[in-house]
């Protein structure tokens, strides 16, 4: 997940200079922190209930992020447009797993 944050800083990075981008990339910059580090709150749990509540919550800032990625302008920039489908698409395997995690761990 610290790999995933990474990538999201420098797409926020690259993008071309507006407004929107400005706030919605300061979103998704939140954001996509929260999800590895809520994931590390949920490893350093104090107990089951508590890593069920942690994975929760990153599930929902992975759903979060994506929203902010949907948002973002690229201005049909080709290379722009692959680098945040590309996150768009982590983020939902992001979200299957925590899933995934959650619905074993109940």
């Amino acid at each position: 997940m610290l790999k995933f944050a990474k990538q999201t800083r420098f797409f926020v990075k690259t993008l071309p200079k507006s407004v929107s981008n400005f706030e919605d990339g300061k979103q998704l910059i939140r954001s996509s922190g929260s999800i590895g580090a809520n994931y590390i709150e949920a490893n350093e749990s104090l107990g089951k209930k508590d890593f069920i509540m942690h994975l929760r919550i990153a599930k929902k800032e992975a759903k979060e992020t994506r929203f902010w990625l949907e948002l973002i302008d690229t201005k049909d920039n080709q290379e722009l447009e692959k680098i945040k489908n590309d996150l768009i698409d982590e983020t939902i395997e992001l979200m299957k797993i925590f899933g995934s995690i959650i619905e074993k761990t109940k």
